[in-house]
This record gives structure tokens, C-alpha cells and sequence, in this order.
């Protein structure tokens, strides 16, 4: 079933975190963080919205990085119920797709919880200070494969968050599979 996020609530401020990337490291907020502002994606393996962006949000991702905006994805799902979302099997899809920013392992969903996610993909684009400027979709073309002129809605919201400080007044909910919450 799909979801959509919640609109951009701009006096929230980004949790901490310290989570296992599948490089081996643990990774941080402030390791993340990029001088220009952040992206938090929560993203997951099987999600058919994930997979149908994940190659959009790479290269998308590369050029904010090359910008000195951070870029970071946590997968939250809980892999009992769907063995494609295990820790193993993130390391596998991070290589598949060329991850050129840190996968990480949210297992006790606490920090997805903490940001409020909802769905993968679910993005959270932060100003330099943390602060949430920015929660909408990746671009326009949705599952659908990427047109050559498809509004990049990700790239130039948090180039606006770079230059302004600000998010696009108009921002587009992002769609995507509920994240995936383990029993109680």
C-alpha cells in the first residue's frame, strides 16, 4: 500500500544518530552532515518506488555531494518479515547501484521513529544547521523511468537550501511503501 509523507514541518530539527553502515563503520549525523545542508533518505532494498528511483537518487546524490551537500540512507525495515532488507543483503544492493554515500542499519527503528519516516523512499533535506527545509519526492517522474526533462525536485530544492538557507515554498509529498515496523 502506498504512502505519502507529511509536509515540511521547517522548526524541526534532525536527530542525532549512530548507526552501522554497511562499510563496516558507524556512522553519525555530524559524519554525514555536509556544509551546505544534509540529505536523510530513508530508503530500503525491495521497495518497487526505491528500486524504480535508486539509480535518479545515486546520481542525484553525487552531484550534491560534489556541492557540499551530505547525503545519507537508512534502511529501518525489519528484515524478519522481509529477508531482501537484511544487513547483508543492503551491502549487496549499496554495490549493485554504486553507493557513493553511507547505507546505514536502523535495526531498533529507533532514529526512524525519532525522524518521523513513513514510507521509502521518505527524504528529509536539511539546512547546514540541521534544520528540516525540505520533505518531498525525488523528482516528478515518480516509478516511472526518469525523462531527460524531468524536474529534479530533490537536487534543486536542496540547491535553494544551499543558496537561501530556505526550501521551495511548493514542495511534492514523496510516495512510497510503508516502512516496514517489526512486531511489539
Amino acid at each position: 500500500m502506498a504512502v505519502t509523507t507529511p509536509a515540511c514541518a521547517e522548526d524541526w530539527v534532525a536527530p542525532d544518530f549512530a548507526l552501522p553502515g554497511v562499510d563496516g563503520r558507524t556512522w553519525r549525523l555530524d559524519d554525514v552532515r555536509g556544509a551546505r545542508g544534509t540529505v536523510v533518505a530513508f530508503i530500503c532494498n525491495h521497495c518497487p518506488y526505491v528500486v524504480a528511483i535508486i539509480d535518479r537518487l545515486v546520481r542525484d546524490a553525487d552531484l550534491l555531494r560534489k556541492e557540499g551537500i551530505g547525503v545519507v540512507a537508512i534502511s529501518a525495515n525489519d528484515p524478519t518479515q522481509y529477508p531482501e532488507d537484511s544487513f547483508d543483503n543492503m551491502k549487496v544492493f549499496a554495490r549493485t547501484h554504486c553507493f557513493g554515500f553511507p547505507y546505514l542499519f536502523d535495526e531498533s527503528q529507533e532514529v526512524a521513529r525519532a525522524y518521523g519516516a513513513v514510507c521509502t523512499p521518505d527524504f528529509f533535506g536539511l539546512d547546514c544547521l540541521g534544520r528540516l527545509r525540505y520533505r518531498g519526492r525525488l523528482d516528478e517522474s515518480g516509478r516511472q523511468p526518469g525523462t531527460p526533462d524531468a524536474r529534479r525536485e530533490l537536487l534543486d530544492a536542496m540547491r535553494l537550501v544551499a543558496q537561501t538557507g530556505r526550501g521551495p515554498d511548493k514542495q511534492v509529498a514523496s510516495m512510497g511503501c510503508s516502512i516496514k515496523w517489526r512486531d511489539p
